[in-house]
């Protein structure tokens, strides 16, 4: 006779959640999406901003002063412009899949997202700066038949 597994099969966790880490600290998980970019992040109250995005600094990771303004956009026009001061939290993030602006985009719908898990009062407030909007604009493919996604060979007439 054949045993069957008695394993029971594991659940995943909600995409947008809270857990807490081997540390014990409880964070808030939340996924950002631009492009074929995703962003997993994750943040948590701290003592002093950390801001991580695959393990290294933020500022090493993304170079320019326009990628590092994006990811801080949620922060620093949604809450300190509401608040009038800024709360310290850890932030984590992995991000894989395109280029690296298209990655900013996404870190910065996750933190919105994450934000807005944290707590409901600044939801209104990223909404209306269209932070919480995922932007469906992806790449276009080809059709057959066609060079490009649109564009077709010369046509002659004769």
């Amino acid at each position: 006779m054949i045993d069957k597994d008695t394993t029971t099969k594991k659940s995943k966790p909600a995409r947008n959640a809270s857990h807490s880490d081997a540390g014990g600290e409880k964070y808030v998980e939340a996924v950002g999406r631009r492009k074929t970019s995703t962003a997993r992040v994750r943040i948590w109250p701290s003592g002093k901003a950390v801001f991580l995005v695959n393990g290294v600094d933020s500022k090493e990771y993304f170079k320019t002063e326009e990628e590092r303004r994006l990811i801080l956009d949620p922060i620093i026009k949604g809450i300190v412009a509401e608040q009038g001061k800024a709360l310290k939290w850890s932030v984590e993030a992995r991000v894989s899949g395109g280029g690296i602006h298209s990655q900013s985009q996404a870190v910065r719908h996750g933190l919105a997202r994450v934000l807005v898990l944290f707590d409901q009062k600044f939801r209104g407030n990223l909404k209306k700066l269209g932070y919480l909007t995922r932007d469906p604009r992806a790449k276009e493919r080809r059709k057959f038949g066609l060079k490009k996604a649109r564009k077709a060979p010369q046509w002659s007439k004769r």
